[in-house]
């Protein structure tokens, strides 16, 4: 007596070759679409298709140095930093990110100017804690991962703060991959 067990009633019935496996058959039929891999903060990484998708603001270094640094619309600020940084267009920009944007740290903690912090969207329950963990928090602090460019934000302000620290190993700065 075999102990296999019928095949459930929802199992397509395919015909198949001598040596085929189960739905290669009709996988070649349909014919398989792949998209190209994309990695963390990629979309970052490419430039504006057009004039129209560029979003121009300041960037105030932790020295007090003012960069006027442009990203695109859709950008996410923490990993248009890191690809300014590594980019060495403005290499002075130093936005850790050590969770790489899972709000689960607060090194990407950003001050955001006056005139543009109400055109954010508000922040989740998940990023105002994490803020409750950053050094020299405001009133307008944001963290960088959750900060998505747009058109609204054009000409804004955003100042590093004077220095953040990693609880898990300070002093290490993850390069982005």
């Amino acid at each position: 007596a075999s102990s296999r067990l019928p095949p459930p009633a929802c199992a397509a019935r395919l015909p198949l070759r001598r040596g085929s496996r189960p739905g290669l058959a009709s996988a070649a039929r349909r014919g398989f679409l792949a998209s190209p891999v994309a990695r963390h903060g990629d979309f970052e990484w490419q430039d504006a298709k057009s004039p129209d998708e560029v979003v121009r603001f300041v960037i105030v270094t932790r020295d007090g140095v003012r960069r006027d640094v442009a990203g695109k619309v859709g950008d996410n600020l923490l990993y248009l930093c890191h690809r300014l940084r590594m980019s060495g267009q403005v290499p002075e920009i130093t936005l850790e990110g050590a969770c790489e944007a899972s709000l689960a740290c607060s090194t990407c903690h950003v001050i955001v100017g006056d005139g543009h912090f109400d055109r954010l969207p508000d922040p989740s329950e998940d990023e105002e804690d994490m803020l409750d963990e950053a050094v020299c928090l405001t009133a307008s602090s944001r963290l960088g991962c959750q900060i998505v460019l747009s058109k609204e934000l054009e000409g804004m302000e955003i100042t590093l703060p004077a220095y953040s620290k990693n609880f898990y190993v300070d002093g290490h700065v993850p390069e982005p991959h």
